[in-house]
């Protein structure tokens, strides 16, 4: 690797309208900077990430979820602009590739586009039908002679169709030396990093145009932009795992975070939601069920079944309107209406309609275990803690607050009273 990347993440965001910082936003369960650090990790190990709105949150989260990463904080009361954010930065290697937070999109081949070659600068273009808006970049011999904004375009520049996508990959030595002399004297009174473009141009220094794909440079600036990044996100997931082999029902209906794991030949019907860094194995999971930070071997889920974080079913039915949380199941079957958290129950034991481990008193969590082949009668309160050895029978209706030795039968069911003839005493017939 010798490449090194600047992630430029200082900017505020206000058309989000939202208190989170921007790049702090979540596309797929990641948030949009995550997905720039993880396009750069795959092409360089010298990363640093500019901050200044909100810096010390930005970069608390970061260092929860990654090592080494470099951090320049921007005076951008001082040095406004994308300019002023590289002022001050040292990087590693020969080549400087200079990236966006909000660009959650980018993928490593377009990286590794931008990076090639000799060139003294390569830049980003995208090609547009309607370019209306942006800054033209007028070419000549495959080489960039210059970055006209559209308010400056006379007629010929406004029929230009290349514009702008704001990645650079520059030569190093030229970045450090170009930075320093960036003027603000504009409009905005801001040091813009197109301006190395025009210093390069001048000193016949080589800038080559490196066509990409509008999908991949789209900047979030919005919610609306957040939303149409957030369905090309998920249609390249989906995309990938469907060509590896997971059966999908009306893929457009189904959400899954980027962090999930697929293993074989597993089915997800309409409406499920696959959240975390759950691991789907072998697995079907129908209509309208949640998964959550879960893993699921050769089992099925739903439909309408929900499965909450730090759960583990292997080889186990869970039908609709079940709720687990945090528990291991083994060869269990639970058909409906159930909710079952921080329990462990081995295979051939059966949950019937109703039953619930009461594992909150308030205060304090606790756990139920369950052995093998427990049948546990419908409309069953199991209150925790308990535990419930191989070969038990729990009747239904039962409130069970004490262990169960194995082969019993466990039951607190009230006698059943008949009182003749009480209907009609009552309505006076």
């Amino acid at each position: 690797m010798s490449i090194s990347i600047v992630i430029l993440a200082a900017g505020k965001g206000s058309r989000m309208k939202s208190t989170t910082p921007k790049v702090l936003h979540s596309i797929s369960g990641k948030s949009m900077l995550f997905h720039a650090i993880d396009a750069g990790q795959k092409i360089s190990d010298d990363i640093t990430v500019v901050l200044y709105h909100q810096a010390t949150r930005v970069q608390e989260a970061i260092e929860a979820e990654y090592q080494n990463i470099n951090f320049h904080m921007q005076d951008a009361e001082k040095f406004p602009g994308t300019g002023g954010a590289m002022k001050g930065i040292e990087t590693k290697y020969e080549k400087t590739l200079i990236l966006n937070g909000d660009m959650p999109l980018i993928t490593q081949n377009s990286l590794e586009a931008l990076t090639g070659g000799n060139a003294d600068i390569n830049m980003s273009v995208i090609r547009l039908e309607n370019p209306t808006g942006y800054g033209r970049v007028l070419i000549n011999n495959e080489k960039v002679q210059e970055i006209v904004e559209q308010k400056d375009c006379n007629a010929s520049q406004l029929e230009t169709k290349t514009v702008n996508a704001g990645i650079y990959c520059i030569n190093s030595e030229l970045l450090n030396r170009y930075i320093p002399q960036l003027s603000n004297d504009n409009v905005q009174a801001e040091y813009y990093l197109t301006d190395i473009v025009k210093m390069a141009v001048d000193e016949n220094k080589t800038v080559t145009p490196i066509y990409v794909e509008e999908e991949e440079f789209k900047g979030v600036n919005s919610k609306l932009d957040l939303a149409e990044a957030e369905v090309i996100m998920q249609n390249r997931i989906k995309k990938q795992l469907m060509a590896e082999g997971v059966t999908m029902r009306f893929p457009d209906t189904i959400y899954i975070d980027c962090r999930a794991t697929f293993t074989g030949e597993s089915i997800l019907e309409n409406g499920v939601t696959i959240l975390g860094a759950s691991k789907i194995i072998n697995s079907h999971i129908k209509t309208n069920s949640v998964i959550e930070d879960s893993t699921i071997e050769n089992s099925d889920v739903g439909p309408m079944g929900r499965i909450r974080p730090l759960s583990y079913l292997k080889d186990t039915h869970v039908g609709n309107f079940v709720e687990v949380k945090k528990s291991t199941l083994t060869g269990v079957k639970a058909g409906h209406l159930a909710y079952i958290g921080d329990a462990t129950i081995e295979e051939g034991s059966n949950i019937g309609a109703g039953v619930i481990t009461c594992n909150y008193d308030g205060k304090n969590k606790y756990k139920t275990t369950i052995g093998k082949n427990v049948f546990v009668g419908s409309d069953s309160q199991l209150v925790a803690p308990v535990t419930i050895e191989d070969d038990v029978m729990i009747g239904a209706g039962t409130t069970l607050t004490k262990d169960v030795k194995k082969g019993s039968l466990a039951l607190t069911r009230s006698p059943l009273k008949l009182i003749p003839d009480f209907f009609y005493r009552f309505f006076g017939k």
